[in-house]
C-alpha cells in the first residue's frame, strides 16, 4: 500500500518536511516513490507547496495520505471537503 506522508529535513529544532508518496513498510525518513513537494512548519504562516497534478494522479493510482498531508492537500484545494484551521 502506498502513503503520501511527510518525511523530515532539515537541521534539529528546524524541522522542514517533503511531502512524498513511498510504500508503508517504508521508513519515514526511506526510500521513497516520487516527491510531491515540500511543508515549512517553522514560519508563520506556514509554507506549503505541493505538485497538484502529481497529488490527483497518485491519489486516483489509491495512495492514501495521513491525517497531517490530508489537512494540507485539503487547504490546497486538493481534496474536496473543508479546509481546517
Amino acid at each position: 500500500m502506498l502513503k503520501i506522508r511527510l518525511a523530515r529535513t532539515g537541521k534539529k529544532n528546524k524541522a522542514q518536511y517533503r511531502v512524498v508518496v513511498a510504500d508503508a513498510r517504508a521508513p519515514r525518513d526511506g526510500a521513497f516513490v516520487d516527491r510531491l513537494g515540500h511543508y515549512d512548519p517553522t514560519v508563520d504562516p506556514a509554507i506549503v507547496v505541493i505538485d497538484e497534478e502529481k497529488a490527483r494522479y497518485w491519489l486516483g493510482k489509491g495512495a492514501q495520505p495521513t491525517d497531517t498531508v490530508g489537512h494540507l492537500l485539503k487547504k490546497q484545494g486538493v481534496l474536496e471537503g473543508a479546509a481546517t484551521e
